[in-house]
């Protein structure tokens, strides 16, 4: 099992991206709506606006297919944008909602969130974006918002891995701001405790429910040695095997983050099905191959989520609808009214 494990794992340098794709490596793990809200509802800390399901079928009918077939050639020429893309729409949505301020670089006068500590060299997915916002700036100028492909792209990359499909809301505006400090600060830590992640989700009007089928997203990906270290402090300290540690998957972790240097080394958030979104993250937990110390407390910490990690494990379909639900939630959480349709992603207009 452990020879498997190791050989399996044994990835130490981040993939060369692709050259029409080309993006900086992460130094963290890469994350992570049909059903669940009516049409026009918003959630979350936005005010006065309204998103429905189907502003761009008149305005921009060819949206949907624009960027789902730019999210489909990504994905295919790297498996690992589709943990990308999802988790830039998290990144957004955490901060200030969702607003495609995550998008902006830094200028002379606006300091950008790509440089945030949770963000720096880990987010990526970039030029993705850039090349679905030229396309439909050119077939529908100013019309579709940076922070409406976010939502488009992070479904469309669910849909291209397997996982299930559901109509995002759309008419969101694009921030002419971002926030450095709150992205800092709002965005969850992969030691974060449960009750750490409850409060920070609750804050955005999500529910525990919510919070553990989101926590799904990290069924894809990868995630270096940096952000699971403390995964393996029983190892390292020869302290008592927390409840639920699986020793041997911990010691062939500790075999890669030992034998080069942990800020490269980099393996697959879920091991047995990695490039595939489906339910065997929560399967991983209940055995103790959580690569993330946040991952595993959800099996360990808390009767509550765990209750909610058992149903999931045990039934796909399940996790698949309560995924779906959160996600439209997590969608409404808006910026507010005030904003634009940027015609550069990267760039207020």
């Amino acid at each position: 099992m452990m020879k498997k494990l190791v050989n399996l794992f044994f990835m130490f340098f981040i993939a060369m991206p692709t050259p029409s794709l080309s993006e900086n490596p992460t130094n963290f793990s890469e994350t992570c709506e049909d059903g669940g809200g009516e049409t026009g509802s918003s959630f979350g800390i936005g005010f006065g606006l309204v998103l429905d399901f189907g502003l761009y079928r008149s305005s921009c009918p060819e949206a949907e297919s624009i960027v789902y077939s730019w999210v489909e050639t990504a994905v295919l020429q790297d498996p690992r944008m589709a943990a990308s893309l999802l988790r830039l729409h998290f990144h957004d949505c955490f901060v200030n909602g969702c607003d495609g301020s995550v998008l902006l670089d830094d200028t002379e006068g606006l300091v950008g969130e790509k440089t945030a500590p949770p963000n720096l060299n880990s987010l990526r997915g970039f030029e993705v974006i850039d090349s679905i916002k030229s396309d439909l700036e050119s077939v529908c100028p100013e019309t579709v918002s940076c922070a409406d492909i976010l939502a488009m792209a992070a479904k469309d990359s669910v849909v291209v891995s397997g996982g299930p499909n559901w109509e995002v809301q759309v008419g969101r505006k694009d921030s002419r701001t971002a926030s450095k400090q709150a992205a800092t600060t709002n965005l969850p830590s992969p030691n974060s405790t449960v009750p750490t992640l409850i409060s920070t989700f609750q804050n955005l009007g999500l529910s525990q429910t919510d919070m553990v089928a989101l926590s799904g997203g990290h069924t894809l990906g990868k995630a270096k040695c940096t952000s699971f270290t403390a995964r393996l402090q029983p190892l390292q300290t020869g302290q008592p095997a927390n409840h639920g540690d699986n020793l041997e998957f911990l010691e062939s972790l500790q075999q890669i983050c030992t034998t080069v240097e942990p800020s490269v080394a980099i393996t697959q958030l879920d091991l047995v099905t990695p490039s595939t979104f489906d339910n065997q993250y929560y399967v991983n937990l209940l055995s103790g191959e959580g690569l993330l110390p946040s991952d595993q407390a959800l099996a360990v910490q808390d009767p509550g989520t765990r209750a909610i990690v058992e149903n999931y494990a045990a039934d796909q379909s399940v996790f698949f609808e309560d995924f779906k639900k959160a996600m439209v939630k997590m969608g409404g959480i808006t910026g507010g009214s005030e904003g634009e349709i940027r015609r550069n992603c990267r760039k207020i207009n």
